[in-house]
């Protein structure tokens, strides 16, 4: 058997080196050469604990290999993104072109999967352009939708052990679908149909969406009442009944912060709920950034020379190296928008970026007059809180306002 993944990214990438390590050869492949090349070298290009070894074991063991171009193969994943267009319209257009160039390569018998998180009916669209342009395959293709549901930090380990839901074009795509993750997954599989799959996916994330913009509205109204919100919150959870999640600076990342939209998108008079949620947890970001803005003001007002402020993490969550839709660096830009200089901004999980200019943890917190904590990565907690500074904790590092 060849495992065919199209994307090599966050997801691509280790459940590719996860059915490597199960013995399957794998050809992956994704449009940037940078990616393919430090692949074939045993070397990753993002960050994910275990991964390095993996990857370094399936290459050497030659199960696994990359390329720029698909070939033939049995099954074929389709793991690419599908970022927006417009105003928060979601965009296939990636899910279509690696349809596109595989859809030569099909042939009877294989295994077409789907694990790009997708509006409803993406799955059903591709298996009709497929049909329309190989009819001799309609019949004799399995095509199936599977979305992931793993934790950054965490994903090897998840890709193997969380339960997966699976849904078919038909009964028979389920089933293949089925039988080729029972290669490397150990969790439950749920069979279904391919609508219920995507919607199962756009369906968990909206949920936490939702429960993360009550944390955030409720640290809003804490803020005008005077009210820690995160001793609020604990005291709140000593309820049994209750389990209110944690606020933050927003919520990032390319699920989140993404799929809600793809069910408002088609479905916007019966998703008020969802799309409130959404607004809720992006405002919360641009108050954040009203804050940073007020406090470096006062401070000026009050000490008669500009703060210098430090920004601590970019990442949209804590202890990854993914910037993808991140609040904290909305945030930064946000309030560097006018100036760049007296701004420290602190990343420990990247090496580089393209925009900032990145400070260490100790340094930037011992010079800044500033810290504003946006992302409650593990390095920041080791910090001691410091009085002769203005710190503002909205990543509950201190868990005081």
């Amino acid at each position: 058997m060849l495992v065919q993944f199209i994307g090599l990214g966050y997801i691509g990438l280790p459940t590719a080196a996860v059915v490597a390590h199960k013995g399957v050869h794998v050809h992956g492949v994704d449009v940037n050469t940078r990616v393919v090349e430090t692949i074939n070298k045993g070397e990753i290009h993002i960050v994910e604990p275990g991964l390095a070894d993996v990857v370094r074991e399936g290459v050497q063991s030659g199960k696994l290999q990359a390329s720029t171009e698909p070939t033939v193969a049995d099954v074929h994943l389709v793991v690419v993104p599908t970022p927006f267009k417009g105003v928060y319209e979601p965009d296939i257009s990636f899910v279509e072109a690696a349809t596109r160039k595989v859809l030569p390569l099909l042939k009877e018998g294989d295994t077409y999967i789907i694990e790009s998180t997708s509006p409803v009916g993406t799955t059903e669209k591709m298996a009709a352009l497929i049909f329309r342009e190989r009819p001799e395959l309609k019949g004799h293709l399995y095509v199936a939708y599977c979305p992931e549901r793993v934790l950054p930090g965490n994903v090897l380990y998840e890709l193997v052990h969380n339960d997966r839901v699976i849904g078919g074009i038909d009964e028979a795509s389920t089933k293949k679908a089925i039988e080729f993750y029972r290669l490397f997954v150990e969790g439950e599989l749920h069979a279904t149909n391919a609508r219920t799959a995507e919607m199962c996916k756009l369906t968990e994330n909206s949920s936490r969406d939702v429960q993360i913009a009550f944390a955030n509205e409720l640290s809003l109204i804490c803020d005008k009442a005077g009210i820690n919100v995160w001793e609020l919150i604990a005291l709140a959870n000593r309820h049994p009944r209750v389990h209110i999640l944690q606020p933050g600076s927003g919520v990032g990342g390319h699920c989140i912060a993404v799929d809600p939209w793809f069910i408002v998108a088609d479905y916007p008079k019966e998703s008020r709920l969802i799309g409130t949620a959404r607004e809720i947890n992006n405002y919360k970001s641009f108050w954040c950034a009203e804050k940073i803005k007020n406090a470096m003001l006062e401070f000026e007002l009050k000490h008669g020379r500009k703060p210098l402020t430090a920004l601590m993490g970019l990442a949209f969550k804590p202890d990854i190296d993914d910037l993808r839709e991140s609040p904290a660096k909305y945030i930064a830009q946000k309030v560097m928008q006018s100036e760049q200089d007296n701004f420290l901004v602190v990343e420990p999980n990247i090496k580089e970026h393209s925009v900032f200019k990145l400070t260490g943890v100790e340094e930037a917190y011992e010079n800044a007059d500033i810290i504003v904590f946006l992302v409650a990565h593990k390095e920041f907690k080791t910090l001691d809180w410091c009085d002769d500074k203005v710190i503002l904790d909205y990543a509950g590092v201190f868990k005081r306002n």
